[in-house]
């Protein structure tokens, strides 16, 4: 994986632990606004729709009941009550968010649909809604989130669809965040229950936890935890595939360190780092490394002209203080030995300076 200094502890003197669930939290990081030029970027690529519920509608409930798993653990959301009218106004106009993010709009695949339960997380920055909702016919079940909206998620979201294997479906309205739930096993989960499973290949998961790695510090997403990612698996019809995805962009470019973009130096991830090391030599690490700017490199090829709309926006809005953009351009001078870096004034600049440098590499 990418080279790096010793490894610190990333950990934040809060915790939460709830049997083998353990939460660690990071300072709440500031909400900030969407400007101008990104409002401009996601009405034109349409992000920006008018939406039947606003963010402060879900607000009005009464109480919260703590939620737990199958296993009678916490899973840290509260399941909401409103009152009978509050609730039958969020069915109708959830159903019409759900058909707007699923069937761009096709109300026809509201009528054997249902909100089965709200659920109310207060730990995350964005203050998610969680809403599942359910087909009355087949009792299929889908989620989808209301957060408040963040524009630091949201440039994460977005260079997660443009540069990752990953298409992300979200919608913004105002100050409404809406999005499409993220299929996979946590990561927590995959690393106690499946990391060590016979019937997946090791090789596989270490070459997917590189290329996520690698992912994540070129763009700079930071705070992948295990609870911050989620695996995916897919059975091929002579083995099994993997793919590590985040889930949660809150962090994208606002820390100064440069380590906290490296998924390899979270603690938390010591097992499947490990797991890799064990599995992996670096001559083939390397390999996978070069691989993945490669593909990166390639879908910057094929939308340019978006990203450079984005990245525009990102380096003109302050994202983060400028103690952590001087702490992060000095870290990124260091690991790559040029002061390219050194010139960059914003974290979105920061973004822009790693993503050209490591096509040049590719290329070169």
């Amino acid at each position: 994986m990418s080279s790096a200094e010793d490894p610190k502890d990333f950990l934040e003197p809060t915790r939460k632990t709830t049997g083998r669930r353990r939460v660690t939290r990071t300072l709440r990081k500031p909400s900030v606004d969407i400007c101008e030029n990104l409002r401009h970027y996601l009405t034109t690529y349409n992000r920006e729709q008018a939406l039947p519920i606003r963010y402060n509608q879900l607000e009005r409930f009464q109480m919260g009941a703590p939620l737990y798993d199958a296993n009678g653990e916490d899973t840290l959301w509260e399941t909401l009550i409103y009152e009978p009218f509050i609730m039958r106004q969020l069915n109708e106009g959830l159903k019409r968010v759900y058909a707007i993010l699923k069937a761009g709009g096709d109300e026809s695949v509201m009528e054997h649909l249902y909100v089965d339960r709200i659920d109310y997380c207060v730990f995350g920055n964005s203050k998610p809604f969680r809403i599942r909702i359910v087909n009355s016919r087949n009792d299929n079940q889908d989620y989808f989130y209301v957060k408040k909206a963040d524009a630091s998620r949201i440039y994460g979201l977005e260079l997660e669809h443009l540069l990752s294997p990953n298409r992300m479906f979200y919608i913004t309205f105002g100050d409404t965040l809406v999005e499409e739930h993220v299929v996979g096993l946590p990561g927590d989960i995959f690393i106690d229950d499946w990391m060590e499973s016979k019937r997946l290949k090791a090789i596989r998961i270490a070459k997917e936890m590189i290329k996520f790695n690698e992912r994540c510090f070129v763009r700079l997403l930071g705070d992948m935890r295990p609870y911050n990612f989620v695996v995916g698996i897919t059975p091929d019809f002579e083995d099994t595939q993997l793919r590590i995805r985040a889930m949660d962009f809150d962090q994208q470019s606002y820390d100064g360190r440069k380590n906290f973009y490296l998924p390899q130096f979270f603690k938390e991830n010591n097992p499947i780092v490990e797991f890799c090391a064990r599995h992996i030599d670096t001559k083939t690490a390397l390999q996978y490394q070069h691989e993945e700017h490669a593909l990166i490199s390639r879908r910057i090829d094929a939308i340019h002209l978006r990203l450079k709309a984005l990245l525009d926006s990102m380096s003109n809005d302050t994202l983060a203080p400028r103690e952590n953009v001087m702490q992060l351009r000095e870290g990124l001078a260091t690991h790559y030995k040029s002061d390219r870096f050194l010139r960059c004034t914003s974290m979105g600049a920061l973004v822009r300076e790693s993503l050209e440098l490591m096509r040049e590499r590719v290329v070169g």
